[in-house]
């Protein structure tokens, strides 16, 4: 392994342990523990102070059609798919056995609901617009997701979920209701459900944007922020497996890698 990989390697070791609630390793730089369930309080959140916040000085987000980033080779397949739901939200449209649904965060629609949805809304778009409706058929608040049925499905290729991380990882959302954008950050870790990552800009109006792998297939949903101006803590949502866990609709068949 080379010195650069030893050393991603420890410190990637680190900050799984100290997410996991672990100690810290002495004389190590300061790490949030971050593997805790969100309370109450903060999953009664309205959705307008919730799925933030930018980690670092510099928001780092770029329109989806001028990235030239490390993800370039799957998020212009992958981006199709991301949708502004309601002016106010990020969902995706994702593969599954029953058919191919609309994943978003529960806190932003309530069950039952119509939706209006917006695919391609986009600096630079590289299509049509499509605006349609759709019905929320499935709605929680632990885990914070929902599912939206689409009254007319774009021609688009749905998202495929996985269970499998990698160092890095990637948001395509829709901040503050403006065109879609990319942020990339790093993995920190998955437990109780939820999983972290660190470095990755969200802001309100990005929860319910889908978690991609280096691969481009969907991890979890970006649900809550909480980072600062000075990068430390970590932003959260929850896994893939725990949404299949809890979902009539979806099916353990549905995740195509574990």
């Amino acid at each position: 392994m080379s010195p650069r990989g030893r050393g991603l390697a420890g410190t990637f070791l680190l900050l799984g342990l100290v997410a996991c609630g672990k100690e810290e390793v002495p004389g190590e730089p300061f790490r949030p523990a971050v593997c805790v369930e969100p309370t109450t309080a903060q999953a009664r959140r309205p959705p307008e102070v919730r799925g933030q916040t930018q980690c670092g000085p510099i928001a780092d987000f770029t329109p989806i059609n001028s990235y030239q980033g490390e993800f370039a080779d799957v998020a212009q397949t992958v981006e199709d798919a991301v949708v502004l739901i309601d002016g106010r939200c990020t969902g995706t449209l994702i593969e599954a056995s029953a058919g191919p649904v609309v994943v978003t965060a529960g806190h932003c629609v309530g069950l039952g609901d119509r939706s209006l949805l917006v695919f391609n809304f986009e600096d630079q778009p590289d299509g049509d617009p499509l605006v349609t409706e759709g019905t929320v058929i499935e709605q929680s608040q632990e885990p914070d997701y929902a599912l939206i049925q689409l009254d007319v499905l774009p021609q688009v290729t749905p998202v495929l979920l996985s269970a499998v991380p990698g160092e890095r990882l990637a948001i395509i959302q829709h901040p503050r209701g403006k065109p879609k954008v990319i942020a990339e950050g790093e993995y920190l870790d998955a437990c109780d459900s939820l999983l972290y990552y660190a470095g990755l800009d969200t802001l309100v109006g990005s929860s319910g944007a889908g978690v991609l792998n280096r691969q481009g297939q969907l991890l979890g949903i970006h649900t809550d922020g909480d980072c600062d101006w000075t990068g430390r803590g970590a932003n959260r949502g929850w896994t893939v497996e725990s949404i299949v866990a809890a979902s009539p609709y979806l099916v353990d068949a549905d995740i195509v890698a574990r």
